[in-house]
């Protein structure tokens, strides 16, 4: 962990932290104006067009073959249009800060699908933490959880959240992999981001959403940063630290992202804060340490 918060890398983590703990509110008021589909369009457009703009400048054109790009078309897919989709759809269902609990469980993800593409080893110690990752998101729940139909809703925005992460897990995979293929992170995401926005037109086609805009500050507020800042910055800091320390510890920022999102989503959503919520986090925090703590 040291390892991992020293240098270069504390400085994209810090960065990583600040920038994405923050961006789920700015989520939530993406979709309370604009369809899901269209909103992850928009930003994504014009985050891909700063990229390939800044690609033009540093003058950055290199070329690999086919296959490269297939990966780059795939980190595309999951990372940057089929996840985001699916997250700001729960987002009309779940609070902020919730969403970014479900997201902190990437870290398992990761480790199993990096023993799965990578063969790295999952162990005893792995398994124990994730058991404790999970009982803590059920703490954090159990209060808002009413079995009755009325809140079928909530269970929905809770699956379309995890499949998201799921995605979101791959993508981190993909990534990794083409960084070990030596593409830059700031080429694949150029070309990446081009491509989930491309797919995101074709969803949001295929669904036959209604095109709109607005004009709204809070909109446009929002769309800024989680173009500039979420996708530009946030995702250059978080792809280069996974590939500078691995897909399973550069995902314990995301331990962090819940504690951000949740202070957030107090002062603007007033989300209630309890000792079994709290008991919850503590236990997410925790179970994700033991995983990520290095064997003595």
């Amino acid at each position: 962990m040291n390892h991992m918060l020293s240098g270069i890398n504390g400085v994209l983590y810090g960065i990583t932290i600040l920038i994405w703990g923050s961006s789920w509110i700015m989520i939530k008021f993406q979709v309370e104006v604009v369809s899901a589909s269209i909103s992850v369009f928009y930003r994504f457009f014009l985050a891909a067009i700063i990229l390939q703009c800044l690609c033009l400048i540093k003058r950055q054109k290199s070329v690999y073959a086919l296959r490269e790009y297939i990966f780059i078309a795939i980190q595309g897919f999951c990372l940057f249009a089929v996840n985001y989709w699916l997250f700001y759809l729960s987002a009309e269902y779940l609070s902020s800060g919730l969403m970014a609990l479900i997201f902190s469980t990437i870290v398992v993800m990761n480790m199993i699908n990096g023993r799965i593409w990578f063969g790295t080893t999952i162990n005893l110690k792995m398994v124990f933490g994730a058991m404790m990752g999970i009982s803590g998101l059920t703490l954090v729940f159990w209060p808002e959880i009413q079995w009755e139909d009325s809140n079928y809703n909530m269970f929905k925005g809770l699956l379309l959240a995890f499949v998201a992460t799921y995605f979101s897990s791959l993508g981190n995979i993909v990534s990794v992999r083409n960084q070990k293929k030596g593409i830059p992170v700031f080429y694949s995401n150029a070309y990446a981001m081009t491509f989930g926005c491309l797919t995101m037109l074709m969803i949001t086609m295929i669904t036959d959403e209604h095109w709109n805009f607005s004009w709204n500050p809070q909109f446009l507020l929002s769309l800024v940063f989680l173009s500039v800042f979420a996708s530009v910055v946030g995702f250059w800091c978080y792809l280069t630290l996974l590939g500078r320390v691995g897909a399973d510890r550069g995902a314990y920022a995301t331990l962090i992202f819940p504690i951000v999102a949740l202070s957030i989503s107090t002062v603007f959503e007033g989300y209630q804060w309890s000792l079994i919520a709290i008991s919850g986090v503590v236990l997410i925090l925790l179970g994700n340490y033991i995983i990520l703590k290095p064997s003595s």
